[in-house]
C-alpha cells in the first residue's frame, strides 16, 4: 500500500473521510499524540486498527467525537459532573468512561460493557469526524509498545505500507496521551494522567489516582483504559528511570560515561547530557521525540532523571515508567 502525507486542509479532510466511510483506516493528528482512525461503529475497520499496530485485542480504544451531542448514541447516560467536566474541558485532552450502548462494538470497547470518549481540541481530527459523520476509534498511530507518534513522520516510520492516508497537522502541542478517567459516584478516579491533572480536576470533585498510574498492573487483571496493562511507549534502548535529582544525577553519569547512553535531565545540566526540559509541560512535549531518536542515533541505553510528579509531571512519569518496563534506579 502507497502512504501518502498530506498537510491539514479541507481537502485532505475530505480524502480522509472518504476513506473512513469506505471501512478504511488513516493517521490524523491530535493536541496529544496522532491517532490511527476507524469508524468505532464498524466491527471490521475498528479490527484493521489493531492488525496495523500490532495491538491486543483487550486493550480498549477511545471513541472520538467533534460535538458534544454525538455522545447521546454511544452511552447510556451522562452523570452531571461529566457534563461540568466536558463543559470545562472538552474540547481537549481528557477522556471519561461511560456505560456503553449496544451501538459500541464489543472490539471497540475491548469487550467490556464501558466505553472511553473524547472531543480532541485539534481542529483537524474534529474536522475529519465532522466530514465522516460518526465517531473514530483512534488509539496512538504506532507499532504497538513503541513511543508515540508526535509529528506525521513518526506515524511514517511505523505504518509505512499500512495505511493510505496521514494527515499532518504539525507537531503535537501536548505530546502525551490524553488523561482518563471513570467516576466512582462522585468521584473522579484517574485511570491514565494526562495534560488535565488532578490538580485542575479536583475543582470539580474529589480525585483519587489509580495506583496503576505509578506502578505495574496485577497482569491478570482486566484494565478498563489504554496504557494500564501493558509496557507501552518503549524504544529499541533499554530504558530505566533514575531517582536521583541534580548533583545526584551527575554523580550517577560520572559513574556510567563509558557507557553507549544518553541521559536525560530536567534541566540543562551541560556536556553529556540531553535536556529532557525543565517543566512538566515542556518534558510531555518532548518525550517521544527524544526515546525515538535515542533509536535513531543507535543509543543502547537511557537514562532518565525521575521528573516531579506533580501536575503534568505525573502523567510524564507515568510514559517514564513504561517505556522503562518499570526499571528503576535508586541505589
Amino acid at each position: 500500500m502507497l502512504t501518502k502525507i498530506e498537510l491539514f486542509s479541507e481537502e485532505s479532510a475530505d480524502k480522509a473521510a472518504e476513506i473512513l466511510k469506505n471501512g478504511g483506516i488513516v493517521a490524523i493528528p491530535t493536541e496529544t499524540v496522532y491517532g490511527l482512525a476507524a469508524n468505532a461503529l464498524d466491527e471490521n475497520a475498528v479490527k484493521s486498527i489493531f492488525t496495523a499496530k500490532g495491538r491486543p485485542q483487550d486493550n480498549p480504544l477511545i471513541v472520538h467525537i467533534s460535538n458534544f451531542e454525538m455522545i447521546k448514541p454511544l452511552v447510556t447516560a451522562v452523570p452531571t459532573l461529566a457534563e461540568s467536566l466536558a463543559e470545562r474541558f472538552w474540547p481537549g485532552p481528557l477522556t471519561m468512561i461511560f456505560d456503553k450502548t449496544d451501538v459500541i462494538p464489543d472490539v471497540t470497547s475491548g469487550g467490556l460493557g464501558t466505553v472511553a470518549v473524547r472531543m480532541p481540541a485539534s481542529e483537524a481530527a474534529r474536522a475529519v469526524i465532522e466530514k465522516s459523520g460518526f465517531p473514530l476509534a483512534a488509539p496512538s498511530a504506532n507499532l504497538s509498545g513503541k513511543p508515540s507518534p508526535t509529528t506525521a513522520g513518526h506515524v511514517f516510520e511505523d505504518m509505512n505500507g499500512k495505511i493510505p492516508l496521514i494527515i499532518d497537522g504539525g507537531e503535537c502541542a501536548v505530546g502525551v496521551e490524553s488523561t482518563v478517567i471513570c467516576f466512582d459516584g462522585n468521584k473522579i478516579r484517574i485511570l491514565r494522567p494526562g495534560g488535565i491533572t488532578a490538580e485542575m480536576l479536583s475543582e470539580f470533585a474529589e480525585v483519587e489516582i489509580d495506583k496503576a498510574a505509578e506502578t505495574a498492573p496485577n497482569p491478570d487483571e482486566r484494565v478498563i483504559s489504554p496504557g494500564m496493562k501493558y509496557t507501552h511507549y518503549s524504544p529499541k534502548a533499554n530504558v530505566f528511570v533514575v531517582s536521583k535529582r541534580a548533583d545526584e544525577f551527575r554523580k550517577f553519569r560520572e559513574s556510567r560515561k563509558s557507557e553507549n547512553a544518553w541521559f536525560l535531565s530536567c534541566g540543562d545540566y551541560g556536556s553529556g547530557f540531553v535536556n529532557f526540559g525543565e517543566t512538566a509541560e515542556i518534558q510531555a512535549q518532548r518525550l517521544f521525540k527524544l526515546l525515538r531518536t535515542a533509536d535513531e542515533n543507535s543509543v543502547e541505553t537511557v537514562y532518565v532523571e525521575s521528573p516531579d510528579k506533580s501536575g503534568v509531571g505525573l502523567a510524564v512519569y507515568n510514559r517514564l515508567i513504561r517505556a522503562a518496563g518499570f526499571k528503576v534506579v535508586d541505589e
